[in-house]
């Protein structure tokens, strides 16, 4: 298992983060038909998810912080080749937490 780590920083406040991740499960599975999701639970700033795809279980969290969302998600080995692409969400994070 490969534990990878991505960190978003962002300025605006904890309940417009929330407001805006909430609904970003539903809409990633809905781009990648390869991804479903088995279970996703907030609590406060944080949010508990597990997914599955290519007959893989990935599982994780995301926690929403004053200036920063961390994500940490452990992935199986087979997954893990695809470290980078999960390294890659945070230019998609950028965009989602920016001020519009």
């Amino acid at each position: 298992m490969e534990t990878v780590v991505v960190t978003v920083s962002h300025s605006l406040g904890k309940d417009e983060v929330i407001r805006r991740l909430k609904p970003a499960f539903s809409r990633a599975s809905q781009s990648f038909p390869i991804l479903k999701v088995e279970h996703e639970a907030w609590s406060d700033n944080r949010l508990d998810f597990r997914v599955r795809a290519i007959g893989q279980v990935v599982a994780g969290n995301v926690q929403v912080l004053d200036d920063s969302v961390r994500l940490e998600v452990g992935l199986p080995w087979l997954l893990a080749k695809f470290a980078n692409a999960v390294e890659r969400t945070k230019s998609r994070g950028q965009l989602l937490l920016e001020k519009k």
